[in-house]
């Protein structure tokens, strides 16, 4: 972590590592898991670990932003100094090589980027401000403006589908990028999304009431 420059915020090399519940398992069972890895990986890697989501000790570190607040070069400092900034688990001090990590329970996160057809990494971050739930935007959404590319992407983390879909989040950022009078280049749903989020996307764009799961094909195989 000394040697390491990047775009995206981070804390430390492994950085997040969240457990969610996908099958057969609660949230809350999630939230044990989540504080049992966290009593290993202090104790025997020595590394600091800072609990967010539903496993939080503290209301400041339910959002995965505010734990990361000042990024690696920030924490290294005020993790020694600011009580504040104390990690739930382990030393006071941040790893040699690996920094700190974030450890949590949480529902299923959506990693959903937007590309603009424009250059203009200013008009993303316009947006991003525009649409994140923190600064009065769509509820459950965490949005940063990046250049990817070569072009300006909208990054996002949906954090609750069930609040915002990635077909909402889509709609709400073509309405801005037509104000900016600029259009979109594509859109990327990044790693695995699950199939409600699917089902819910089709309801809603194509209008098709009563459509569920039990619909899907694949699902009905594979039971």
């Amino acid at each position: 972590m000394r040697k390491h420059k990047g775009e995206h915020p981070r804390i430390g090399a492994t950085d997040v590592v969240p457990f969610v519940p996908v099958s057969g398992v609660s949230l809350k069972e999630c939230v044990v898991l989540s504080n049992k890895l966290a009593r290993t990986v202090s104790s025997k890697l020595k590394i600091p670990v800072y609990m967010y989501e539903a496993s939080a000790k503290r209301n400041d570190r339910i959002n995965l932003a505010d734990v990361r607040k000042g990024e690696y070069e920030g924490l290294k400092i005020e993790i020694e100094s600011n009580p504040s900034r104390k990690p739930d688990y382990g030393p006071s001090k941040m790893h040699p090589t690996a920094g700190a990590i974030v450890i949590g329970a949480r529902k299923y996160l959506i990693a959903y980027n937007v590309n603009l057809d424009t250059k203009d990494i200013k008009i993303a971050k316009e947006i991003a401000g525009k649409i994140r739930e923190k600064d009065g935007g769509l509820p459950g959404v965490k949005a940063l403006g990046f250049k990817v590319g070569g072009y300006a992407q909208i990054s996002m983390n949906l954090v609750d589908f069930e609040k915002t879909n990635f077909d909402e989040a889509y709609r709400e950022i073509e309405k801005w990028a037509k104000k900016f009078k600029v259009g979109i280049k594509s859109s990327e749903v990044y790693g695995m999304i699950p199939m409600e989020a699917l089902v819910r996307a089709v309801k809603k764009s194509f209008k098709a009431k009563g459509f569920s799961s039990e619909q899907v094909l694949e699902k009905r195989l594979y039971e």
